[in-house]
């Protein structure tokens, strides 16, 4: 009988979203309580055998209108200093960080992630990012100088560099038992010749536990699935129906051979959120609760203004959606949040079209269009619908986004895990040390010996 293929799972630290209810009093961390907030999410997590915990990104705070966006006044804290902390108080679950490619350097992401990875005893993973918006480069010395295109490429050879940095000091570059120095000859220096990225440097620390700490890469375009099939080894993917998600695992999977890589290499783990109940009809109506929590008048309102490009606080949420058109010219009144929307003038006749066909207001609309997929129903309903998705080859797990911070994962820890271990698909303890070893991925030497020779070189 062959083996059931095995569940991984992530559990996202939503950070501030329209999927978040940061208004429910026992769910809103605040500047003093957020650490306590994300020990629990990390133990709930390691209690639970999941994978990895995952940490979102922001490099500015969201503007709306001239304006700061509510959702964010929780702040956002430095993703290092945080999963620092939390290697001090787990001993498996994996700790994965987002980080931009675009505005940092690559010397700088390999010794900060190699330290990690070190402090985590091999636990260490990065969500490689991009950015080609001057909003958030303001903020960096470079600012928003990368044209669309580029932002791949800058991303592939900062990870490429960064890769030559943590195999650069040699196996046998060990501290003489006693002595306080380095054999010499034991270092290497990292060259590139890159055309985005152009450093010499040698790491500092020694190869990370992993040898490369686990990368993960969430872009979708043709560019960031070919990014993906050359550098990651997951993907944080956002096709969460079934045929969807089997198209999307099909092509990422199938640009693998050009690179010498095989199927297992990656894995794909759409982002979802889920919603529980003892009761399918029961299940439902949370989601209902849910939904009109997130979707506040105000995140509605404010939703639809970044598609029109204009004022709309004189329109009723609860009404129909406004007659005129987006203005398409004029400078965006929404800054830091990625735009949906290339063709505004088409999404507002496709949403007038649904909102009139449905009879939806304004909020309900943003609520169909903001919703994200969720496992809605009882324990066993859910269990089964993942096992699904991972046996049928659309995903090789999933990374949970609860709703509620930071208890919303408890419930699926302690009802949804032990179905999916009876179904015999997700483990019943962690079978190894580190995150690589735990997501079943190679060796990193599988990657360290292939790297474009034109962009590093290694001296000895």
């Amino acid at each position: 009988m062959t083996a059931k293929k095995q569940i991984h799972l992530g559990a996202h630290f939503p950070g501030v979203n329209h999927h978040t209810v940061w208004t429910d009093p026992s769910h809103r961390p605040d500047t003093q309580s957020a650490f306590a907030s994300f020990r629990h999410l990390a133990a709930t997590a390691e209690r639970g055998l999941f994978d990895f915990v995952f940490l979102a990104e922001g490099l500015r705070l969201r503007e709306h209108r001239g304006q700061l966006v509510d959702q964010d006044v929780v702040g956002r804290p430095d993703t290092y200093a945080v999963l620092a902390a939390l290697a001090g108080v787990t001993t498996h679950v994996g700790l994965a960080g987002t980080i931009n490619a675009t505005f940092n350097d690559p010397y700088e992401l390999g010794r900060q992630f190699a330290t990690l990875d070190h402090l985590s005893a091999g636990r260490a993973a990065w969500n490689v990012v991009t950015s080609s918006d001057a909003f958030h480069g303001a903020n960096f010395r470079r600012g928003g100088y990368l044209a669309y295109p580029d932002r791949y490429e800058r991303a592939r050879e900062v990870v490429e560099a960064a890769r030559a940095l943590w195999d650069a000091w040699a196996p046998d570059a060990i501290v003489d038992e006693g002595e306080s120095f380095v054999r010499p000859g034991s270092l290497g220096t990292v060259r590139t010749t890159g055309r985005l990225v152009d450093i010499e440097a040698t790491p500092t620390l020694p190869r990370p536990p992993q040898g490369h700490p686990v990368i993960i890469q969430a872009g979708d375009s043709d560019g960031g699935r070919e990014l993906a099939a050359q550098v990651a080894d997951a993907v944080f993917s956002r096709h969460t129906e079934l045929e969807d998600g089997k198209t999307f695992y099909a092509d990422v999977k199938g640009r693998l051979a050009r690179y010498g890589r095989r199927r297992e290499d990656l894995l794909i783990l759409p982002g979802s959120s889920f919603v529980l109940g003892d009761t399918t009809a029961e299940a439902e109506e949370r989601l209902r609760e849910l939904q009109l929590q997130t979707v506040r008048p105000s995140v509605a309102r404010a939703f639809v203004e970044q598609l029109w490009n204009r004022d709309l606080s004189g329109y009723d949420v609860d009404g129909p959606l406004p007659t005129i058109d987006p203005l398409v010219d004029a400078p965006s009144i929404t800054n830091g949040r990625a735009s949906m929307f290339k063709d505004p003038i088409a999404v507002a006749t496709q949403w007038r079209e649904l909102s009139e066909a449905k009879g939806l207001s304004i909020r309900e609309l943003v609520i169909t269009v903001l919703g994200r997929s969720n496992f809605v129903g009882t324990p066993e309903h859910v269990a089964e619908q993942i096992d699904r998705y991972v046996q049928e080859d659309a995903s090789d797990g999933f990374i949970l986004v609860p709703h509620l911070t930071p208890h919303g994962l408890d419930e699926f820890a302690a009802l949804v895990v032990p179905l999916l271990q009876e179904r015999g698909s997700f483990r019943t303890s962690y079978e190894a040390s580190t995150l690589r070893e735990n997501l079943g991925l190679p060796a990193a030497d599988a990657f360290g010996r292939t790297l474009d020779p034109v962009l590093t070189e290694r001296n000895r």
